[in-house]
């Protein structure tokens, strides 16, 4: 005996990878009936849904091999709390045209006023209009070249680094680096120069990127490529964190002080006695 119709084409969707299909036909089937919907437009429904669950999926999946620490929008960033930021900037910069023209974006700051959040804003940005993404922190970067280097993988990882369309380096600055992990370092700036786009983040001004590097050749040799074609974002402020955290002292109730108990003595047997 054949299969049943339904049977058959559960099989056929999931063979052609059409999971959305799959599991809405039914339901979309008894709408067009119900709106007398011919099949031309009930097919339609159907591959419109298809489409916008797979870009759906293929966004969550950049997302998910960015490997961002925390998922942060533009939406979110709270330019108010730091006037210097360039607001046009940033939303010029959220629409990813640096990407495709391979520029750089530099985000310099102290510590805590959003360089990272506006970097993973990017990022998430580059992820949902099509951008392969990268996101490390400097220190975690140079880890896992020196890693590579150790296991005779690091072509592949370079490769595979070279490849992406954004690369994020956060808090560059905040760990001095070895002379071999600021070389392995330069390698990837120098080996994706005009062909990906880096986002870097620190804490430093430029002229003191010298102490993370720990040379001044080095150091000039990575800044004449990193801001060859830039775009420099300046986090002049005090820490969101700081602030909050003293908000959030201010704001607290003040701790209850507990009540002194009333003492007497009973006449009869001289104990104290609280009441």
């Amino acid at each position: 005996m054949s299969a049943p119709p339904e049977m058959l084409l559960a099989h056929h969707l999931k063979q052609l990878k059409l999971p959305t299909i799959l599991r809405e036909y039914d339901k979309v089937a008894a709408l067009c009936a119900a709106e007398k919907i011919d099949h031309p437009g009930y097919l339609l429904r159907l591959v419109e849904m298809e489409l916008i669950d797979r870009e759906r999926r293929v966004v969550e999946r950049r997302i998910r091999e960015a490997r961002f620490p925390a998922i942060k929008s533009i939406d979110t960033f709270d330019f108010t709390a730091i006037p210097s930021v360039n607001k046009m900037l940033v939303l010029e910069l959220a629409r990813c045209e640096f990407i495709t023209r391979r520029d750089n974006v530099i985000a310099l700051g102290n510590s805590g006023t959003g360089k990272t959040h506006a970097a993973l804003a990017l990022g998430l940005a580059a992820c949902q209009r099509g951008f392969s993404v990268a996101f490390y922190t400097a220190a975690g970067l140079v880890h896992t070249l020196n890693e590579a280097r150790d296991e005779r993988r690091l072509l592949k990882l370079q490769a595979q680094l070279q490849a992406v369309k954004l690369l994020i380096i956060d808090e560059l600055g905040y760990v001095p680096l070895s002379r071999t992990g600021a070389e392995l370092l330069f390698d990837v700036f120098s080996q994706r120069h005009e062909r990906g786009s880096t986002i870097v983040t620190s804490n430093l001004p430029f002229d003191e990127w010298t102490s993370v590097m720990g040379s001044e050749r080095l150091t000039g040799a990575l800044l004449d490529r990193l801001t060859h074609h830039v775009h420099i974002l300046e986090f002049n402020g005090d820490s969101f964190r700081l602030k909050h955290s003293k908000a959030r002292r201010k704001s607290a109730p003040p701790a209850e002080t507990p009540a002194t108990p009333e003492l007497s003595i009973d006449p009869e047997t001289g104990e104290i006695l609280e009441s």
